[in-house]
């Protein structure tokens, strides 16, 4: 059985990209759109840290570091226990369009996991990017 191993999603942002980069790059954006908190530690190998009012954590390690237009990260696959080294890779792609961007967000490595770890992982982190995406959009347009 093929279980589906990818995310993707595409979101036309009004600003330009050096502010979606910012956005996705430092301590204050990703603090405020994707978590409570953060720090990063903006290069490959580096670290991000995110720490949520929930108690959650994440650590993402930087995988690609191209400014303007590409940051990407792993981090723990959702759902499996603290410690467990499977990690899906999240890349940002970021283009201009017109005064604004286009940004594509792809999360591939869901099929590391099967059965109910797929199920959870995957619906998880489709129905996280929905609102993490509309979080980004809200503290672009200055609403967070």
């Amino acid at each position: 059985m093929s279980f589906p191993d990818r995310i993707e999603r595409t979101v036309e942002l009004a600003q330009p990209v050096e502010e979606v980069w910012a956005a996705l790059t430092t301590a204050e954006g990703l603090g405020t759109w994707f978590g409570n908190t953060a720090e990063v530690d903006l290069r490959v190998g580096g670290e991000a840290k995110l720490a949520w009012e929930s108690g959650d954590k994440a650590t993402l390690t930087i995988e690609r570091v191209e400014p303007p237009t590409v940051f990407a990260y792993t981090w723990p696959l959702y759902g499996v226990p603290d410690g467990d080294p499977r990690r899906t890779y999240v890349e940002f792609t970021l283009v201009p369009s017109g005064g604004g961007t286009t940004l594509t967000v792809i999360e591939s490595g869901f099929a590391q996991a099967s059965g109910d770890e797929h199920k959870a992982a995957f619906s998880g982190n489709t129905e996280g990017w929905k609102n993490e995406l509309g979080e980004l959009v809200a503290y672009l347009d200055g609403k967070l």
